[in-house]
């Protein structure tokens, strides 16, 4: 087990002016024991970044550490880590006991050794049923579970999921899920988790990176990114609904800096007697909340509401209020948060 640490961590495809550069100096300390999430949206950089700490991508500048040592020329295998990849890349032919061993046997492990480790892995991710079955014979579900069990046999220093979950339906994914958390809190190896889904990002992480376009926005707990976002893009990608979003006009009288964007979630905001006038435009109805769309001059607002309260007409002009203590303000051409 190992920390991580990234310096200024640059990728560029190709050379001079016409280099193409995809990450942007990124800076992150991870701790011994961590497991961290790197999320964002499609083509941000997060798998990247993730196949630069696993030597599978060569960076272009800065350094890249496991366990104090830098590993930016080693080869994956020199560096001790194991990855889990969105496809389960076992093999078809063999057995669940082989595909876990397999890298074992080519390190030539002894054979009672191999056995043990197979058989704890085994017993970790309750697979030990199902140890003479192929790939052929498993659920979704089952096949990611070996491959989380033919990474942990090796015992190696740090894990990295390349969005694990991403081949799963929605409820083998939190079924997953509850076993990764299950298997970190167990081994307690430094892992770094890839995904696109906010939801994973904010259920896994102990503290999550958050990328857009080759730059790390935040780099903070799941509480501090979706409480305290850093900018805009942070505000808006990390919750769903997304955090609303106005510009500071002449006519909204918000309070706050002058010319600043005013954010604020739709659980902050609720229907009131008097407020700001907006009009009822769409109305989703989520089980125990509805989330009410409505228009605030040419703006969107998104207000969550519980079943209990009374639900507005559509059309309706209604008013509604945010907590003083739930505003956030950023800067308009930065989209950086304000103090």
């Amino acid at each position: 087990m190992a920390s991580i640490q990234l310096k200024d961590v640059v990728k560029r495809y190709g050379k001079g002016k016409q280099a193409l550069q995809v990450i942007h100096g990124v800076n992150a300390d991870i701790a011994d024991h961590e497991f961290i999430v790197i999320v964002g949206p499609s083509g941000c950089g997060k798998s990247t970044l993730l196949r630069m700490v696993a030597g599978l991508e060569e960076i272009s500048g800065g350094e890249i550490s496991i366990g104090g040592r830098v590993v930016n020329e080693l080869e994956p295998a020199e560096r001790d880590i194991a990855m889990v990849f969105q496809n389960y890349a076992l093999y078809p032919h063999m057995s669940v006991f082989d595909n876990m061993a397999y890298g074992l046997k080519i390190k030539k492990v002894p054979l009672d050794e191999i056995k043990a480790r197979v058989d704890k892995a085994a017993g970790i991710l309750e697979l030990g049923h199902l140890l003479a079955r192929k790939p052929r014979e498993l659920s979704g579900g089952q096949r990611q579970r070996v491959a989380m069990g033919r990474a942990i046999v090796r015992q190696p220093q740090v894990f990295l999921f390349d969005e694990p979950l991403s081949n799963l339906d929605a409820k083998l994914r939190v079924q997953t899920r509850l076993e990764i958390q299950k298997l970190h809190r167990e081994l307690g190896i430094t892992s770094l988790f890839v995904t696109h889904d906010q939801v994973e990002a904010m259920t896994l992480a102990q503290r999550m990176i958050v990328m857009n376009a080759g730059r790390m926005e935040q780099f903070g707990t799941p509480e501090e990114v979706y409480n305290r976002p850093a900018t805009t893009f942070v505000g808006s990608f990390m919750g769903s609904p997304p955090m609303n979003l106005l510009k500071h006009g002449p006519n909204a009288t918000l309070g706050g800096p002058a010319g600043a964007v005013m954010g604020v979630r739709p659980e902050h905001l609720q229907i009131t007697a008097a407020g700001w006038p907006v009009q009822v435009e769409t109305i989703e109805m989520l089980g125990a909340e509805r989330l009410v769309y409505c228009r605030f001059g040419d703006e969107q607002l998104i207000v969550r509401a519980n079943e209990s309260d009374v639900c507005p007409a559509l059309g309706a002009n209604i008013h509604v209020t945010a907590r003083a203590d739930r505003m956030h303000w950023f800067d308009p051409e930065s989209g950086k948060r304000l103090a």
